[in-house]
């Protein structure tokens, strides 16, 4: 018989356990994804400042914060607590809202700005891509975060 490293969903993987788990094997993606929205939207011209500003706080504080989320997950900081299954469902909710406004308003700037620097325009239509991808990767780890903080 082959032996299984999944964990029950009532209780919080650690070390490579959060490779393997559900809700904790998109923190990987996550991270790949927003470094991308940050990266795109960094290197074009930040215009107008007011929307896009918004999309760098939320691709850099979510990058921040899921990175620093996987570290203590990864050491074992949360040591098994349902606390930290609330906060795990809590933040995550918290980043799918954010990535979805900050997607929204990409969107929208990206629309405007249609007539002009072609290069540009891609760059920006990619990061839209991008952050909507975020967001749904942000969303489904919130739901099943959910189901494993209800089981907790």
């Amino acid at each position: 018989m082959a032996a299984t490293t999944a964990q029950p969903m009532g209780s919080l993987p650690s070390g490579l356990g959060i490779c393997t788990t559900a809700p904790d094997i998109f923190y990987l993606p996550e991270l790949v994804f927003g470094g991308l929205v940050w990266i795109l939207v960094a290197s074009t011209h930040v215009e107008p400042a007011n929307p896009l500003g918004w999309v760098m706080f939320v691709s850099v504080f979510c990058f921040v914060m899921t990175f620093l989320w996987m570290i203590i997950f990864a050491a074992g900081g949360h040591r098994n607590s349902s606390g930290w299954a609330a906060a795990d469902f809590a933040y995550h909710g918290l980043a799918a809202f954010f990535y979805l406004s900050a997607g929204v308003a990409l969107a929208y700037i990206t629309f405007k700005n249609k007539g002009g620097d072609l290069k540009t325009y891609r760059i920006d239509i990619a990061a839209v891509v991008f952050a909507f991808v975020a967001t749904l990767l942000y969303f489904i780890h919130t739901i099943l975060s959910s189901i494993r903080w209800k089981n907790f």
